[in-house]
């Protein structure tokens, strides 16, 4: 997947992510795409210790997409966990 692909894969994860974890008004486009490419890896690495392969193809599908947007919400939970604890 080309770099274009992943700048629009991790945004629309990371703004659907961040309309899931009520985010969204405190995230603009560049944290959303940045969330939604963390969240990827940090999808790819959850999928991989749960079922023993890796899904990081480089290639855009429905799965990949949902893997993304997976990470991209627990990354945000955590965060969220995170500013609460400090607040």
């Amino acid at each position: 997947m080309g770099w274009l692909a992943w700048i629009v894969l991790g945004g629309a994860a990371g703004w659907i992510a961040s309309m899931l974890t009520r985010n969204n008004a405190r995230m603009g486009i560049i944290a959303n795409i940045i969330v939604g490419i963390l969240g990827a890896f940090i999808g790819n690495f959850l999928f991989n210790l749960t079922t023993g392969k890796g899904l990081m193809t480089f290639n855009f599908d429905f799965l990949t997409f949902l893997i993304a947007l997976g990470g991209s919400v627990v990354l945000l939970l955590l965060i969220n966990i995170i500013r609460g604890r400090s607040k």
